[in-house]
């Protein structure tokens, strides 16, 4: 489903002679072309897909907003026109830089876009890269493109959960670094806000729950398989709908098969501390039915129904046996195992 794209703008970071970060802003908003609301369309779409997103919201010091939040509800208000208010949002992010020895320097594009029910408000810094084309005459030419193919500084607010609950944890969603204080975090600062929520932490504790709740219920293997089969369905359509983690939905669909006796949301709402909501990660979620590690040169991935059948684990030896190897791996290995050096070493010399 495309966005509907209701206004645009682009200012340019760069750094100057000195050393020194400036921002050369737009006077005025983009027209919204065809190619302008497919190209928001694409990034939109490429923030969907990112797995790594985390929520926030905005934070107050001493009960005063801060300045881009102050400046925003002035906008949305409509105090403050869409120009101005990103002329002040990149005079904000400018400063935020600065306080930093982060080099980074591009596009700032700032839009609001409509998408299903919401209205969302998307802040991304782009990189604007070279690139080689050929034009009519044959000749090899430098042109620039934006890549939004790869993007990490990037947030987005959603407008319409903001202005109906402004008390909720979650309004603002980010790209967030794998490993310690990653250079996006700047993005944070310089809205003023604070993480609320993880949503792969959130996946990783409703993994747990389900787990603990099939124990609880002493559920025999089968059945246990079949409740996490129940909850990944459940949740990879979610993800494919793009749509979130209803918890009292997936207990809905847990309670039917197989059937039984305790509730799901009864069991999580105890002492799991889940949101009631949130979005599905693709990665976490695959481990319902999936047995997946890697290590030393070595990835391994199976659907959790084969242990014990086709697949065997002696923990004494620490030895995956595994009977009915997958074709496609099976000639790669009957390949290099015809042209080992010890198969070569059995032939006749020229």
């Amino acid at each position: 489903m495309n966005i509907s794209a209701n206004s645009l703008i682009l200012h340019s970071l760069h750094y100057n002679a000195e050393g020194v970060l400036e921002c050369k802003m737009r006077e005025g908003e983009l027209p919204v072309s065809p190619s302008v609301a497919q190209f928001l369309t694409d990034l939109h779409r490429t923030y969907q897909s990112k797995a790594n997103k985390a929520f926030a919201s905005f934070r107050e010091q001493a009960g005063q907003p801060q300045l881009f939040q102050e400046t925003l509800q002035k906008e949305m208000a409509g105090e403050l026109d869409f120009v101005s208010f990103s002329q002040q949002a990149a005079a904000c992010l400018v400063t935020e830089l600065q306080k930093h020895d982060f080099a980074e320097q591009g596009i700032l594009l700032i839009s609001k876009y409509s998408w299903t029910a919401s209205d969302y408000l998307l802040v991304a810094l782009l990189q604007n890269n070279e690139a080689l084309s050929v034009n009519d005459n044959l000749e090899l030419q430098a042109s620039q493109h934006l890549e939004t193919s790869k993007i990490q500084l990037v947030a987005r607010i959603d407008l319409t959960l903001l202005a109906r609950d402004p008390q909720s944890n979650r309004y603002i969603s980010f790209i967030k670094g794998r490993t310690g204080r990653k250079v996006a975090d700047f993005f944070l600062d310089f809205m003023g806000a604070q993480e609320g929520f993880d949503t792969k932490v959130q996946n990783q504790v409703l993994m747990k729950a389900v787990d603990e709740f099939c124990e609880e219920q002493s559920l025999p293997v089968a059945e246990k398989q079949e409740v996490r089969e129940v909850a990944f369905q459940y949740c990879n359509e979610q993800l494919k709908q793009g749509d979130d983690i209803d918890l009292s939905m997936l207990s809905e669909q847990i309670q039917e098969s197989p059937k039984l006796e305790g509730s799901f949301y009864d069991f999580v709402s105890e002492d799991y501390q889940l949101e009631t909501t949130f979005p599905a990660d693709r990665s976490v979620v695959r481990k319902l039915t999936k047995y997946v590690g890697q290590g030393g040169g070595v990835s391994i991935s199976f659907d959790q129904k084969h242990l014990g059948e086709r697949i065997h684990y002696d923990a004494a030896s620490d030895t995956l046996t595994i009977q009915g190897v997958p074709p496609n791996l099976r000639e790669q290995l009957k390949r290099d195992a015809d042209y080992s050096p010890e198969s070569d070493s059995e032939q006749p010399p020229f």
